[in-house]
């Protein structure tokens, strides 16, 4: 048996606004399906459910999305897209404008930490940004 399993996202009534949202940032993404409670969307080919359950529950850090990103191009599009009416955080994490976390992080990041005589220099410069600068971890 092939069980689904995707995200739901429980929303202040604006579970449409924010699919087209992130569909308008993210590659190969669309709406599936509307309804008045439910609208199911991919973004990146990857199924989410925007539920519009009302304001009782709102997003904290304990959960957060990490997009990957090839190069610096991409964690700029990324970050300057969900930091638009949202906030940044420090270590590439960021709170887009209906409150969900993302991290927003380059793939040679593994790499990097991984090299025991560079992991503390690369630790130590990224502690210092809020929004990663590929470059800089790399001469750390």
């Amino acid at each position: 048996m092939k069980n689904s399993i995707y995200p739901c996202l429980w929303m202040d009534g604006n579970a449409k606004e924010a699919a087209l949202y992130y569909s308008g940032i993210f590659e190969n993404s669309k709406i599936i399906k509307e309804t008045p409670l439910v609208v199911t969307f991919e973004l990146n080919g990857c199924k989410f459910m925007g539920l519009n359950g009302g304001p009782k529950f709102k997003f904290n850090e304990a959960i957060s999305f990490v997009v990957e990103c090839d190069n610096q191009e991409e964690i700029d599009h990324y970050w300057t897209k969900l930091t638009n009416g949202g906030r940044e955080k420090n270590c590439g994490w960021l709170e887009d404008k209906f409150g969900l976390s993302w991290q927003i992080v380059p793939k040679v990041m593994g790499k990097l930490m991984s090299d025991p005589e560079k992991a503390q220099r690369v630790m130590q410069a990224f502690m210092k940004m809020n929004k990663f600068i590929i470059a800089d971890l790399e001469n750390a």
